[in-house]
C-alpha cells in the first residue's frame, strides 16, 4: 500500500524517500565490496583492538579470560594439551621415529655377496637346485657374477631358509 501511495505522489517523492532511507543507514552497516584475490583483506579496527588487548595480557589474565569465555560460550572444560604437544617442535630424529608408525617389511631380497672359492662347485650345484629352470652353465655364470640377487620379493621365512642353505655351501649372503 505504501508503495502505491508513493507512486501516486510521483517519482520525485519516491526518490526523496529512498535517499532519506539511505542516509539513515549507519556507515558500519553499508555493504563493502569484496577484496580481490591476492590482496590482503583490510583489518576490522574493532577486531584489531581486541587482538591487541589480548596480546597485552599476562598468563594469569589469559587463563581467567579462557575460563570466562568457556562459561560465556558454554564450552566444555577440555584440555588443549595434546594439541600443544603436537605443535611443539620435534627434539630429534629419534622422536619422529617413535611417533611415526614403523613399516613392517614383508618382502625380502636374498643377495649373494661373495663366496668361498674352495666351495664354488658346491655353491653352483646348490644354486642350480634352488633356482628353477637354471642349468649348470647358467648357475656357474650366476655365481661368478657375484654380488647379485638370488631371489627377490620373498617372505622372510623363505629368505632365511635360502640363506641357511647357501651359507652351508660357502656363500656370504645378505637379506635386504
Amino acid at each position: 500500500m505504501m508503495l502505491t501511495r508513493i507512486i501516486a505522489r510521483g517519482s520525485t517523492s519516491f526518490i526523496r524517500m529512498m535517499s532519506a532511507e539511505a542516509a539513515a543507514v549507519p556507515a558500519a552497516d553499508k555493504l563493502v565490496p569484496p577484496v580481490p584475490e591476492g590482496v590482503d583483506k583490510p583489518v576490522n579496527p574493532k577486531l584489531a583492538g581486541i587482538a591487541n588487548q589480548i596480546a597485552s595480557l599476562n598468563l594469569l589474565e589469559v587463563s581467567e579470560l579462557s575460563s570466562l569465555l568457556k562459561k560465556t560460550l558454554n564450552l566444555p572444560e577440555t584440555s588443549f594439551m595434546p594439541q600443544m604437544v603436537a605443535a611443539a617442535p620435534a627434539k630429534g630424529a629419534e622422536d619422529e621415529e617413535e611417533v611415526a608408525p614403523k613399516k613392517v617389511q614383508t618382502e625380502f631380497k636374498v643377495k649373494l655377496v661373495k663366496f668361498d672359492e674352495k666351495q664354488k662347485v658346491g655353491l653352483i650345484k646348490e644354486i642350480k637346485n634352488l633356482l628353477e629352470g637354471m642349468n649348470l652353465v647358467q648357475a656357474k655364470k650366476f655365481v661368478e657374477g657375484a654380488p647379485c640377487f638370488v631371489k627377490e620379493d620373498i617372505p622372510k621365512d623363505e629368505a632365511e631358509k635360502l640363506k641357511e642353505a647357501l651359507v652351508k655351501v660357502g656363500a656370504e649372503i645378505e637379506i635386504q
